[in-house]
Formats: C-alpha cells, structure tokens, sequence
C-alpha cells in the first residue's frame, strides 16, 4: 500500500487578504468575507477542519447600507438583567449620530461589520476562532499588519500582476514581499 504525500502545508498555508470597503455595501462584503473566513474558497475545504484565511478591512468606517437600513437598523445587546436591554441606532454606531466627550465623533465601524460577518459564519466552536482572524481598520491605516498582505481586493476581483506560482512559503507561513513590486520575492532559475 502506498501514500501519496503531497505539499499539505501549502493547501493548508493562511493567506492574509486585504480589502478596501470604501463604499461597498455592508451585506455583500460581509458575505464574501465569511466564505474566505470558513476557507471555502479553496479546494481542500472540509467543515470539520478550519482552513480558511486571514482578512484585513481598511476605511470600515465609510461602509455603506442600502435602502432605509441607515434608518431603520437597530443593535441590540441585553445585560441579562431587568430593562438591561440597550438599542443602538446603525447612524450612532458607524459615528454619524450623538457627539461624544470633547466635541469629537466616535464610530464603531469594528462592531458593526464584526456582527454582520458573525451572522453569517456557522454557529459552531470554530467561528470565534474565525472571527479572531478578521482585522478590521476603520481608517486607511492598517498598522503591522499590513505586511503580510498577499492579496488584495478592488471589486472582487485579485491584483493583476498577481502570480500564485511565484509565492514562496516557509512551514506554512507567506514570505513577506510588497505585492505591486516584487520586491522580498526570490527569483526563480530561467527568469
């Protein structure tokens, strides 16, 4: 009887994918972050295992909603206690609404995305493990983080010098290399 090993680090390696949600609606984002999160994107997904990948969410806080959402959307979390129900309006929470302390605009663009994404993941003991691999930025920046990006989103759709054959990964973890340059990249022989 004989085996067939093949390269099961890299099926199993987390990508980290970067996604700008400027203007793009609340629902369909959350959705297509969902099935990167679960790792049904790739060929060896299985439900029992967690295979899925790292995503990372720059300008959350100019997400938009359609329809009267911006209105009508409420959020909601209970204390467990008597009249411990507290009800956010979608508006204060994306930080268009009330004023906080010193004059300034708080949103809370993390919660809201982080919720829409949460109900969108199966209800099983990997999705907390799954939402911990979500980083989502409410600005531009995105801190250290952003060099481990490999792939980026602009419509759904992968940057277009990227090259799948031309990554390199080490015990499952990606080489850190700037994705529009090349640079950190090692040449292969014949290029």
């Amino acid at each position: 009887m004989s085996q067939v090993v093949g390269n099961t680090a890299l099926a199993y390696a987390r990508i980290w994918h970067h996604v700008d949600a400027r203007n793009r609606t609340l629902g369909k984002l959350a959705e297509r972050i969902a099935l990167v999160l679960m790792g049904k994107h790739k060929p060896i997904y299985d439900p029992s295992l967690d295979c899925g990948d790292y995503v990372v969410v720059t300008n959350a806080s100019q997400l938009r909603v359609t329809g009267n959402k911006a209105e009508q959307l409420v959020y909601r979390k209970h204390s467990m206690y008597p009249g411990g129900l507290k009800e956010t309006p979608y508006k204060d929470m994306m930080g268009r609404g009330k004023e906080r302390g010193g004059g300034r605009v708080e949103g809370r663009s993390r919660e809201v995305l982080k919720h829409a994404v949460a109900g969108m993941l199966p209800k099983n003991r990997l999705r907390e493990k799954r939402l911990e691999r979500l980083k989502v930025f409410p600005a531009e920046q995105m801190g250290r983080v952003g060099v481990n990006v490999m792939k980026r989103w602009e419509d759904g759709t992968l940057p277009p010098d990227y090259d799948p054959s031309r990554e390199r990964m080490t015990t499952g973890k990606m080489l850190k290399r700037n994705w529009r340059t090349g640079e950190g990249m090692e040449k292969k022989e014949g290029e």
